[in-house]
């Protein structure tokens, strides 16, 4: 499976962006779909799930301001990012996970005051 994003870019608090990500290859579509954030000096942390069946799952620090979506049919998962705060800045990796998990090159987001 090969995974790349794209999106990503600066806002000010309170903006919005939207991160794509393209799945290709022949498990593409049945894999667990998951964006992931890395904020400077700190671990990768998931953020957003989505199953192929369109299951979701948020952590705690964006539930309520971004949506995981999926198009099966083209192997796409976006995440549209609303209200953003400093706290989101990081660069944001997607992650297709089917028997192990295969990794984008990661966008930057950064978002000021």
């Amino acid at each position: 499976v090969q995974v790349e994003e794209s999106g990503g870019g600066s806002v000010q608090t309170g903006e919005s962006l939207t991160l794509s990500c393209q799945a290709s290859g022949s498990s593409a579509t049945l894999a667990v779909m998951g964006w992931y954030q890395q904020a400077p000096g700190k671990q990768r942390e998931l953020i957003a799930s989505i199953t192929r069946r369109g299951v979701t799952e948020y952590s705690d620090s964006v539930k309520g301001r971004f949506t995981i979506t999926r198009d099966n049919a083209k192997t796409t998962v976006t995440l549209q990012m609303n209200s953003l705060k400093p706290d989101d800045t990081g660069v944001y990796y997607c992650c297709a996970e089917y028997l192990r998990k295969y990794w984008g090159q990661g966008t930057q987001v950064t978002v000021t005051s």
